[in-house]
């Protein structure tokens, strides 16, 4: 998840001035626009290798895509540089010229199961605005796995994760919602950061009970989990959750707001104002997103993985919300991980991730 606002803003700006800012910043929290940002260039590759201007991102351990306007080539460790360059292992896909501009992206599988040789269905799920599109993946007899994909994100964010939850015997849909690519618009036209989605979440339910399931694991990034705890709160199918498994979790939205204010230098005063006119733009209370404070009526066994250097959605909120776990009657496993940014837990060491998950579902559901 990423909020876009340049940074370096004065302190002395006038009352109008601050509240435009604040309105500006919440329209693009609720934007479900989507544009490609190419931050990161490429100054030389080859079959094997890539080399990459070094930053804190391009730096970053483990297994990456590397994404371009017309490609996406699958990147592995560092394995040379400097201060200026980085070299990483070229592991698949085209080569991207030099000069390439690109980003580092957290899928390097496209464009569905296909590409990781599962078989799959694409389907349509029907939802209270309409028709939504998912991928589902046939399994064992395993509990049926829904899984939601974060803030701007997209099917593709579910791909990492599938082998391993196939390999279990767990049938799978990879579940879309509202402003998606191919799903319906909300009404106004904006995120809801969790507070409607929860409602097509329901409809994927839904759909899998529909198809055999009795009880079914909820797996989120990001976003994706303020929607489970919305669901959990809210739906009277709530009750058929056995287990859940968050990454990188939004738990408490004003928090995430701070961050992202500090993140770009922006006026004290800003993030509550941006939150308040948020609130109002949308109809949401935040203080229903506060986990830690007002934990969803269901709280079915939970797994939260979050890396210590995301600088999206703060980790001290995942660790307030573990600490505060046995008070909250939650049964609950934090499991963190260091050096990677926002969502990329899988990325710095897959095998490791998927024994995390894995052996997590292997406990709670026998």
């Amino acid at each position: 998840m990423g909020i876009g606002i340049g940074a370096g803003l004065g302190l002395g700006l006038g009352t109008g001035a601050v509240a435009g800012i604040g309105w500006v910043y919440s329209s693009i929290l609720l934007d479900p626009t989507v544009r490609p940002i190419y931050p990161e260039r490429v100054l030389a590759a080859d079959r094997d290798t890539v080399t990459l201007v070094a930053n804190r991102l391009t730096r970053q351990p483990g297994i990456w895509g590397l994404r371009w306007a017309d490609g996406l080539a699958a990147v592995g460790p560092v394995v040379g540089g400097d201060r200026h360059r980085v070299v990483r292992e070229l592991r698949g896909g085209p080569v991207p010229p030099a000069g390439t501009e690109a980003v580092l992206d957290t899928g390097p599988y496209d464009p569905d199961p296909g590409a990781l040789g599962l078989a799959f269905e694409a389907v349509d799920v029907p939802g209270p605005l309409g028709d939504y599109p998912g991928w589902v993946v046939p399994g064992g007899d395993q509990p049926w796995v829904v899984l939601v994909h974060g803030r701007g994100g997209t099917l593709r964010e579910g791909l990492r994760i599938l082998p391993a939850l196939h390999g279990r015997g767990h049938p799978v849909l990879v579940a879309s919602y509202r402003n998606d690519e191919g799903a319906p618009p909300s009404p106004d036209g904006h995120y809801h950061l969790g507070d409607t989605e929860w409602a097509d979440l329901e409809a994927a339910v839904a759909y899998v009970r529909g198809r055999g399931a009795d009880r079914v694991v909820l797996m989120g990034w990001s976003m994706g989990a303020a929607i489970i705890g919305a669901f959990l709160d809210r739906s009277p199918a709530a009750d058929r959750v056995a287990a859940v498994v968050w990454d990188a979790p939004l738990v408490d939205w004003r928090a995430t707001l701070r961050q992202q204010a500090r993140n770009r230098r922006l006026p004290g005063q800003l993030s509550p104002l941006a939150g308040a006119v948020t609130e109002r733009r949308i109809g949401i209370d935040f203080d229903r997103f506060d986990l830690r404070r007002r934990p969803p009526a269901v709280r079915p066994p939970t797994l939260v993985v979050h890396s210590t250097a995301d600088t999206a959605v703060p980790p001290w909120t995942s660790r307030s919300l573990v600490a505060a776990a046995p008070r909250l009657d939650w049964p609950m496993r934090l499991v963190e991980v260091p050096d990677v940014e926002h969502t990329a837990a899988w990325n710095a060491d897959p095998a490791a991730y998927e024994r995390t998950v894995t052996g997590f579902l292997d406990e709670v559901l026998g």
